[in-house]
């Protein structure tokens, strides 16, 4: 009973927080392409939150690992909750990138250490409770950009931004009071856990090959969520709606393929369904500029379905790839990972825009995911 109880809340508790999270990222990029008038400054709203993101990614996965990770959680939204608040008070674009840097320390153990939690709760069934925690992530958003649209038109952005606070400062209560730490055996001790041995475990050889795709996730993750949309705004005759109607078809198919990838892959292994993911983000980055703007949101859509897919199942197999003890310590590492990708990939992206070279870029990285599915193909073992 307490496991259930402990699964909803978690659950309820990401989709409420990333309904605020979906209904600012409507506002930021405009507010940093008003202040620059640049793509590329969009894009360092993704390398913001990646920096502290990443930095803090390993360091909370071995301390979760140490001390539970129920403090962290609780704390995760506290802070997104203080991010909420300066992001309500900014007069400046650098006040604006701070919180962002915040907002990316709260969201560490929100994003990487609450699937860790999951799949020890349920470790036979680990890729279909993290695709439905991810999935409730990505609901939460699509909704939120949803809102992003309709609130701004009763409300001023500031107004935005303390709903958030709100919302994360709920979040937080409800893990303090539904979450039920994880009850030890205590005839067994756990091994310390130090960096070193978070740094050993990339000598796993299906480490090594899944992680240079899990970084190109990262890459293709912020710049769906940056320069895409900032793209968007530079386009003639694009209604102010565009980019939080982009914003919605993004998360109904990052949530939706997660959803089921992690429970099918439960059953017919991981390799198929990332192999998968990375050919369908390839075909849709390498096409979606050749279209209208049906067209053009579709094939984004197709794209971060494979993502999506990809994610999920990337996620359950580097889990089933260590102990209990380290469940916080891979997640950690896969984050880490992700946000290295999704600090560079929208800085590289944003300047080849600015020098006229978008579709070059985009080719680019849609050669990439085709490589990465090629070293998967070849170099990981089906594991049922």
């Amino acid at each position: 009973m307490d496991r259930s109880i402990s699964v909803v809340t978690i659950n309820i508790a990401v989709f409420l927080l990333m309904i605020g999270v979906g209904m600012i990222m409507t506002l930021l990029p405009r507010q940093i392409l008003a202040l620059s008038g640049s793509v590329a400054s969009v894009g360092y709203l993704a390398s913001a939150f990646a920096v502290t993101y990443v930095l803090f990614q390993i360091p909370v996965g071995i301390l979760s690992d140490k001390m539970g990770f129920k403090p962290f959680l609780i704390s995760g939204y506290f802070i997104c909750s203080l991010a909420g608040l300066l992001y309500s008070v900014s007069t400046s674009s650098l006040l604006v990138y701070f919180a962002r840097m915040l907002q990316g320390i709260g969201e560490v153990p929100i994003w990487a250490i609450a699937p860790a939690l999951l799949a020890i709760l349920y470790p036979d069934h680990k890729g279909k409770f993290m695709g439905l925690y991810n999935a409730c992530l990505h609901c939460g958003l699509t909704m939120g950009s949803f809102l992003g649209i309709l609130v701004p038109k009763f409300c001023q952005g500031q107004a935005v931004f303390l709903i958030f606070s709100g919302i994360s400062f709920f979040g937080g209560l409800l893990i303090f009071l539904g979450v039920k730490p994880i009850k030890k055996d205590p005839g067994l001790s756990l091994p310390r856990i130090r960096l070193k041995d978070a740094i050993s475990l990339l000598k796993i050889s299906t480490l090594q090959k899944v992680l240079f795709g899990i970084f190109l996730y990262g890459a293709g993750y912020g710049i769906f969520v940056t320069i895409i949309p900032g793209f968007l705004l530079t386009l003639p005759h694009t209604p102010q709606t565009a980019v939080g109607i982009f914003f919605m078809f993004f998360y109904i198919a990052m949530g939706v393929s997660q959803l089921f990838a992690g429970s099918f892959s439960d059953k017919k292994g991981r390799k198929p369904f990332m192999l998968c993911g990375l050919l369908m983000t390839a075909v849709g980055l390498a096409t979606f500029l050749n279209f209208n703007q049906i067209g053009f949101i579709g094939l984004l859509s197709f794209a971060a379905i494979g993502l999506g897919i990809f994610c999920a199942s990337a996620m359950a197999l580097l889990n089933e790839c260590v102990p209990t003890s380290l469940k916080g310590t891979i997640s950690g590492i896969f984050y880490f990972s992700w946000g290295i990708g999704y600090f560079i990939g929208p800085l590289v992206l944003g300047r080849l825009a600015d020098i006229g070279k978008l579709r070059t870029g985009f080719l680019c990285l849609s050669a990439l995911f085709l490589f990465e599915s090629i070293i998967l193909y070849f170099g990981i073992k089906q594991k049922s």
